[in-house]
């Protein structure tokens, strides 16, 4: 099986790339984006899947993070709601407008100090599309459908929605398209300086390769600390200046739907944390996120017992449908790789970013990202940027503000129009299943459906309209190469197809490989 149509590896043990990135994450692909705008030969590796870990994690949201104000973290709010709208015109087809509802009900905090925060949350970024906050009373008002007795006053404000792992995806194939070779299943084995380039040994399928680069940059998320340690200078490693990352494992549960409407919830609770309930593929409710320090390795991460209590105890607290373990469809849990301020609470700790860039004269840069949150990914790669900026004079300049995403060009930015232009063209598909393909890939739907007339052109379908045709495109534009790839981070059909959908996926993409 090949890689992306547009994605080959050109990269030769001879040559010298600008940029090796080593992590494929929200950060190591929006960095690799944004550096082949500029011009810059790019290198992207990764050793597992995109987004196969934190950056498919997450809470699934472009916001500002309305909770940050109370630790002071008024830059990065600030930066984060400034981004929010412009993400939004960026891929509309996977980011959206949400309106979340906050209770009142079990609040540790006076009504007063909420309604001044999100009065801050509603000007400090420079909203212009998103609706502001009301204030309602939910035992009149349609969002009140579904709680417990007893709730009155809340606040409604506004934030977005995304999908996580695909913006991952959908930054490697913009950066890809821009000259980037990205390679997963390729892990860094180590590197060392040789003046002003770095060799690095990397390993994949295919066996070991030397490659050079005039850079490096270190977007590993919870390996950061790792690769440093790669790079075969351990004292110089240990003396970075304080930086340090911080592992904190979130985790989400899914239940089935615990309210009517399309709204989400921002529920507070009596330890002063909050949890979301959110509307999630159609059929569900996503609940999250935990946070605990992790004190082991980084590496994959579930759910824990006390965390999925805590989260059931959430949903009791608030809604009205009797909820208990059974309920739980699905669980998934990340490694949050956050700064290390030295706060004593987990949630406090500050979800900013650090770049640190270690570059003594004459040597080759290397640039460590420690923190970030998806919402601000973009202005990372900008701030990434800006630090190499000296060592790459020739480098154009910022540019990715309002670019938009693959598929995010859609007429008008109205995705409803859209869907019906697409149903218009293929009358005998089915709408439900046009409209998913349109959520996932925007305009670039019409590869999956090209020359379909009706579903059997398609091919086989594995399971609720996940077809053989889409599964080519996957694998063909968008390095998917096995079941997990497709059903829990291209897409989230894993929850609507039977067990065995994940291997039969597999067994289909081992033989496109001896095709």
């Amino acid at each position: 099986m090949t890689g992306p149509e547009q994605a080959p590896d050109h990269t030769t043990e001879s040559e010298t790339v600008d940029l090796l990135i080593v992590g494929g994450g929200i950060n190591g692909a929006g960095i690799a984006r944004d550096a082949a705008g500029r011009g810059l030969s790019v290198l992207l590796v990764e050793a597992e899947d995109l987004a196969q870990h934190t950056s498919s994690a997450s809470t699934k949201l472009i916001h500002g993070g309305l909770r940050y104000l109370e630790y002071g973290e008024f830059r990065l709010v600030r930066e984060a709601l400034i981004e929010r709208e412009r993400l939004w015109g960026m891929a509309p087809h996977i980011i959206w407008p949400l309106r979340f509802v906050l209770p009142q009900l079990h609040s540790p905090r006076p009504a007063w100090m909420v309604r001044l925060g999100l009065w801050l949350y509603d000007h400090l970024g420079g909203r212009k599309k998103l609706p502001a906050t009301q204030t309602i009373d939910l035992a009149r008002a349609p969002q009140g459908e579904g709680l417990n007795p007893g709730a009155r006053k809340a606040f409604v404000y506004s934030d977005c929605w995304v999908e996580d792992s695909r913006l991952v995806v959908l930054n490697a194939m913009d950066a890809a398209s821009r000259g980037s070779t990205v390679l997963t299943r390729t892990r860094l084995v180590a590197a060392r300086r040789e003046g002003p380039t770095w060799t690095a040994t990397l390993a994949g399928s295919s066996g070991t390769r030397t490659v050079r680069a005039r850079a490096l940059v270190n977007a590993a998320g919870p390996w950061v600390e790792d690769v440093i340690q790669r790079t075969r200078d351990p004292a110089r490693a240990s003396n970075q200046r304080d930086r340090g990352v911080r592992l904190i494992k979130g985790s989400h549960i899914v239940l089935p739907r615990l309210y009517p409407g399309d709204h989400a919830f921002l529920l507070q609770n009596p330890d002063r944390r909050v949890v979301f309930a959110i509307p999630y593929e159609g059929e569900f409710t996503l609940i999250g996120t935990t946070d605990e320090a992790w004190t082991g390795p980084p590496g994959p991460a579930t759910i824990s017992p006390h965390e999925t209590e805590y989260l059931l105890d959430t949903v009791r607290r608030y809604f009205a449908r009797t909820v208990g373990i059974d309920d739980v469809r699905w669980t998934y849990s990340g490694i949050r790789p956050l700064y290390d301020d030295h706060a004593a609470n987990a949630s406090a700790v500050t979800r900013d970013y650090v770049l640190d860039l270690d570059a003594a004269h004459g040597e080759a840069p290397m640039l460590s990202v420690f923190g970030g949150k998806i919402t601000t990914f973009r202005k990372l790669a900008e701030h990434a940027l800006e630090k190499l900026a000296p060592h790459f004079p020739m480098a154009g300049p910022a540019w990715t503000a309002g670019a938009g995403l693959p598929g995010g060009d859609l007429p008008n930015g109205d995705f409803d129009a859209f869907v019906a232009d697409l149903c218009g063209e293929h009358p005998a598909l089915p709408r439900t299943l046009i409209r998913r393909l349109a959520r996932a890939y925007g305009t670039r739907a019409e590869l999956v459906l090209a020359g379909a007339r009706d579903a059997a052109d398609l091919g086989r379908d594995f399971g609720s309209g996940l077809t053989e045709a889409e599964l080519r495109y996957l694998a063909r534009h968008e390095w998917a190469k096995s079941g997990a790839d497709v059903l829990w981070r291209r897409s989230k059909m894993g929850l609507h197809t039977l067990p065995q959908a994940e291997a039969q996926i597999d067994a289909f993409y081992a033989g496109l490989g001896h095709a």
